[in-house]
C-alpha cells in the first residue's frame, strides 16, 4: 500500500493521491461491457493525462466541469484529469431528468460536461457536451497543480430531502477525510485480496468517496458496473465475476436482498450508510452474509464521521457507531452545550471531510452552523462512546406530548415477514398534536392487515408510539441514492387532512 502524503502542494492534490501506486497495479475492475477488463493505475494515468491536456485548452483552475458518467474507467478519469488541472467537478446522474440537471448545471455555471453518447442527448442545449473517451492529446505527463486541502475541487449536490438541492463544495482534503471512516466501515480495508464494489452510482458521495476515489487511494482494486436498476440476480453476479471482497450496500439494496431472500458467500466486509438498519437487518446480514454489516453515518456536507466496526468494537442494535477518529461528533442543546439528553448530532467545525460551504450561499452556510459546530439536521443521543440516531430533526414526531423517532418504528416494522419497506411520519390531529402513520409496501402476495401490523408494533414498542395510522402503497417515493423522502409522505399525510375536511 502506498504511503500518502500530506503536505501541501502538488503531493495534496487528489488526483496525485489517488494515482499514487506502481504503474502495473490493478486500479479498476471494469465490468460496465459485460466482459472483465482489469485497468491498472499506469491504464488510468494515461487516460488522466490525455482528458487533462484537452481540458487545459478549455478551462481554468476553478472553473466547474460536469461529469455525467456511469460506473466506468471514463468516470474514475474524468474527476481524476479535472482535479489534476485545478478545475472542479460537479457529479451529475444519468438518471436526471432535463429539470434536475438543468437546475445543477445553471447554479454551478458549467460550460462543458464529460458524458458519453447516451449523455449526449441528456445534457442538450444545457451545456457543451464532451465525449470522454473521444477526447485526448497526445503528449508527456502533465504535473499536477499544486493544492491545499481547502482548495475547491468538487461540488456535489444535495439529495433534496429538505428542501432545494445545494451544492456542497469541498476542497482537496475531502478524500483524505474519508479514509479513517472507510477503513473502519470495512473492518480495516486494505488486506490482501480486497476488492470494493457498491451499487451506488458515483454520482453521490456515497459511489465517489465511500468506495471509488478511497478505493483508488488505499490501492485496493474497485469494481466498475453498469447496474442501471438494482437487481438481486446481477449483483450476485458482479460480486461473483469482480471476485468482490468488500461492498457498500445502501440500505435499500440490502432490504431487496433480504426480501428475495439471497445469500451471499465470500464477502468480507459490507457496510452501508443513509438510514439505519435495526436489530433484524443485522441479524440478516450475519446469516444470510456470514458477516456483522457495518453502518456508518454522514452527509454530504460532512460525510464518514460516525462508523461501527465489527473487527473492533461489537455492533450495537439501535446505535450507528462511535465518532471516526479524527473526528468530534456530539449530541448539543439549543445552545450549542454538549448534552447527554436527546439533541442534535453535530460535528466539530473543521472536521476533515467538511465542506467549505454551500456554493454561492453565504448564509445558508452560516445557518448550518451553531458556533463551532455543524448541525447534521439530525436527532440522537450519545451513550458512551455510542451514538444512537433517532431521525430527521423535522421528522421527529410530538404525539400527546412524547416524542418519537420515526426510525425505531420503521425497524419494528421491518422485522414482520410481510415488510417490504417502511417510511413513518407524524400527521397532524387537533388533538395529539400529531400521530404515527406508517406508509407500507408488502412483500407479493403478503397478507398482513392494518390491525395486525399495529398490533405487531405496540406489543414490541410502547403504546403511545405504534402507528394510529397505516397505509398500503405499491412504492415509497425515493431519493435516487434510496432514502425515503419523508417530506412527500408528510405532505401526503397534510393532504389527507385537507381532503377530510
Amino acid at each position: 500500500m502506498a504511503v500518502h502524503r500530506t503536505a501541501t502542494g502538488a503531493a495534496m492534490n487528489m488526483a496525485a493521491q489517488a494515482l499514487d501506486h506502481p504503474a502495473d497495479q490493478t486500479a479498476i475492475i471494469d465490468l460496465s461491457s459485460g466482459a472483465r477488463r482489469d485497468v491498472t493505475y499506469g491504464d488510468l494515468s494515461e487516460k488522466v493525462d490525455s482528458l487533462a491536456r484537452f481540458l487545459r485548452t478549455k478551462v481554468a483552475a476553478g472553473d466547474r466541469v460536469g461529469v455525467l458518467l456511469g460506473q466506468t474507467t471514463w468516470c474514475a478519469a474524468a474527476h481524476l484529469a479535472i482535479w489534476k488541472i485545478g478545475a472542479i467537478s460537479v457529479p451529475l446522474f444519468k438518471l436526471f431528468k432535463h429539470d434536475a440537471l438543468a437546475s445543477r448545471i445553471g447554479d454551478a455555471g458549467i460550460t462543458f460536461v464529460l458524458t458519453d453518447e447516451d449523455g449526449v442527448d441528456l445534457v442538450g442545449d444545457l451545456a457543451k457536451p464532451l465525449r470522454a473517451d473521444q477526447l485526448g492529446i497526445s503528449g508527456d505527463p502533465l504535473p499536477f497543480t499544486s493544492a491545499t486541502s481547502q482548495t475547491p475541487a468538487v461540488l456535489i449536490y444535495t439529495s433534496g430531502t429538505t428542501g432545494t438541492p445545494k451544492g456542497a463544495l469541498h476542497g482537496h482534503g475531502v478524500l483524505g477525510g474519508h479514509l479513517p471512516g472507510v477503513v473502519l466501515s470495512h473492518d480495516d480495508l486494505g488486506r490482501p485480496g480486497d476488492c470494493l464494489w457498491t451499487p451506488a452510482d458515483w454520482a453521490w458521495i456515497g459511489g465517489l468517496f465511500d468506495v471509488l476515489m478511497p478505493g483508488l487511494a488505499l490501492g485496493v482494486p474497485v469494481v466498475a458496473a453498469r447496474m442501471p436498476k438494482f437487481s438481486v440476480e446481477n449483483c450476485v453476479k458482479i460480486i461473483a465475476q469482480g471476485n468482490v471482497k468488500n461492498v457498500f450496500f445502501p440500505p435499500t439494496a440490502l432490504r431487496m436482498l433480504k426480501a428475495a431472500d439471497a445469500r451471499i458467500d465470500g464477502l468480507r466486509s459490507v457496510a452501508s450508510g443513509g438510514e439505519p438498519l435495526g436489530a433484524e437487518m443485522l441479524a440478516w446480514g450475519r446469516d444470510a452474509l456470514g458477516l456483522t454489516i457495518n453502518e456508518f453515518y454522514g452527509q454530504t456536507e460532512c460525510n464518514m464521521v460516525v462508523s461501527s466496526c465489527g473487527a473492533r468494537f461489537a455492533a450495537r442494535p439501535g446505535f450507528m457507531g462511535r465518532p471516526v477518529p479524527g473526528f468530534d461528533v456530539q449530541v448539543i442543546d439549543s445552545e450549542g452545550h454538549v448534552t447527554m439528553d436527546e439533541g442534535d448530532i453535530a460535528v466539530r467545525r473543521g472536521a476533515p471531510s467538511m465542506m467549505l460551504g454551500y456554493w454561492q450561499r453565504p448564509d445558508e452556510t452560516a445557518a448550518k452552523f451553531r458556533g463551532d459546530w455543524m448541525l447534521t439536521g439530525d436527532r440522537g443521543q450519545r451513550d458512551g462512546q455510542d451514538i444512537r440516531f433517532f431521525g430527521r430533526e423535522d421528522d421527529v414526531i410530538t404525539s400527546a406530548g412524547y416524542r418519537i423517532g420515526p426510525a425505531e418504528i420503521e425497524d419494528c416494522l421491518m422485522t414482520h415477514p410481510d415488510v417490504a419497506t417502511v417510511g413513518v411520519v407524524g400527521k397532524p390531529d387537533p388533538l395529539r398534536t400529531q400521530i404515527v402513520k406508517a406508509y407500507v409496501v408488502r412483500k407479493p402476495e403478503a397478507t398482513a392487515t392494518v390491525e395486525e401490523l399495529k398490533v405487531y408494533v405496540q406489543e414490541r414498542l410502547a403504546t403511545y408510539s405504534y402507528p394510529r395510522e397505516i397505509e398500503f402503497l405499491n412504492e415509497l417515493p425515493m431519493t435516487v441514492p434510496g432514502k425515503v423522502i419523508r417530506k412527500a409522505l408528510k405532505a401526503r399525510a397534510e393532504e389527507e387532512i385537507g381532503e377530510s375536511t
